[in-house]
C-alpha cells in the first residue's frame, strides 16, 4: 500500500508541523501551495484542476488545511477571502478526487472547533455539540457542507474540528508568550472562558491515528481532553516564563486593542468547551492532555 500523502495549504505552521512529522514515521509527503519552493512542493492555485492532480492519483491521503487566517479583521474583504480560501479548495479537491482513476484511500479536510457556540459549562462532543449562527461558526458550517456534499465512494472522509494549537514556533503561543513578557499577561476579559487547545505534537499524531484506523469517518475533534481557562492559561503561562504578575484586560480594552493590531477580540473572548470524544472512545492517548504538561514542555 502507497504511504504517499498530499498537503494542500501545507507551508503554514500546521502544514510544517504535519509534514515533519509524517516524514519521520516515513511517509512520502508532497506538498500542494501556490509559492512552490522545494522539490516535494507542486504548484496549485486552490481553485481550478491543473496537473497536481497526478499527485492524487493512488496515494494514500490528501490533507486540506487551506484557508486564510482568522487573524484579522472582519471587514468584508477579509470575510469574503477566509469563506472562499476555505469552500473554494474544498470544491476542488472533491472535484479531482472523483477524477482519479485510482483515488486516495482518506480525505482528511479541515474544519474548526469554533464550530460550537459559546459555553462555560456545557462539553462540546461531536454527538451532543451545539453549533451556533454568526460570522465563524456559519463559516464552518458551509466548509463542512461543501465536505459532505462531495460522495468519495472510494475515499474515506473526515472533517477535523481543530483547536487553537500550540508549538514552540507557530501558533496562538507566540503572541501569548509576548505579551506575558511585557508584563500584559493576566487574564483577558473574565478570564472564565474555557480554552480548548492541543499541543503541536498531539495534533500530528492525532492526524497519523485518524489515517490508521478505518473505523474512524466523519467530524472529529482535535483538542486536548481537558480544556483549560483564560485565567488558568495566562497564569501557568507567567510560571513557566518566570514572569512575576500580569496585568488583566477587561473586555473593552480588549477591543480596542484588537482593532489596534488588527485583529478580532471574539479570538480571545470566546468559551470554547470542546472535547475529544472520538477520539478518546478509539482510545487514542494524548502525550499532553492538559494545559500544565503542555506548557511545562513548550516553554
Amino acid at each position: 500500500m502507497t504511504n504517499k500523502i498530499i498537503i494542500a495549504g501545507g507551508t503554514g505552521f500546521l502544514g510544517q508541523v504535519l509534514e515533519n512529522h509524517l516524514t519521520q514515521k516515513g511517509y512520502q509527503v508532497q506538498i500542494l501551495t501556490r509559492k512552490p519552493t522545494q522539490l516535494n512542493q507542486i504548484l496549485w492555485d486552490a481553485k481550478t484542476i491543473d496537473y497536481w492532480i497526478e499527485e492524487l492519483e493512488g496515494s494514500l491521503a490528501i490533507i486540506n488545511l487551506t484557508g486564510k487566517s482568522v487573524d484579522c479583521r472582519y471587514n468584508d474583504k477579509n470575510k469574503a477571502l477566509i469563506y472562499s480560501s476555505r469552500i473554494d479548495s474544498t470544491r476542488i479537491i472533491g472535484k479531482a478526487i472523483n477524477s482519479c482513476r485510482t483515488p486516495p484511500k482518506i480525505w482528511i479536510n479541515s474544519s474548526t472547533a469554533t464550530i460550537y457556540r459559546h459555553s462555560l459549562y456545557k462539553e462540546m462532543t461531536e454527538e451532543n455539540g451545539e453549533i451556533g449562527n454568526d460570522f465563524s461558526m456559519n463559516i464552518a458550517k458551509a466548509w463542512e457542507k461543501e465536505f459532505y456534499s462531495h460522495q468519495t465512494t472510494q475515499t474515506r472522509k473526515v472533517a477535523i474540528r481543530t483547536s487553537i494549537v500550540l508549538g514552540k514556533k507557530g501558533g496562538a503561543l507566540l503572541p501569548l508568550k509576548s505579551i506575558t513578557k511585557l508584563l500584559l499577561g493576566g487574564k483577558q476579559g473574565t478570564g472564565n472562558q474555557k480554552v480548548s487547545f492541543i499541543h503541536e505534537l498531539d495534533f500530528a499524531r492525532a492526524i497519523e491515528f485518524i489515517l490508521n484506523n478505518k473505523n474512524i469517518s466523519g467530524n472529529i475533534n482535535v483538542t486536548a481532553p481537558v480544556p483549560t481557562n483564560n485565567f488558568i492559561l495566562m497564569k501557568t503561562l507567567r510560571q513557566y516564563l518566570k514572569i512575576p504578575f500580569g496585568i488583566s484586560q477587561p473586555k473593552w480594552l480588549l477591543k480596542i486593542g484588537a482593532y489596534i493590531i488588527g485583529t478580532e477580540a471574539e479570538l480571545v473572548l470566546k468559551s470554547r468547551n470542546v472535547i475529544p470524544q472520538r477520539l478518546m472512545n478509539n482510545q487514542f492517548e494524548f502525550k499532553y492532555p492538559n494545559i500544565n504538561c503542555t506548557l511545562k514542555n513548550l516553554v
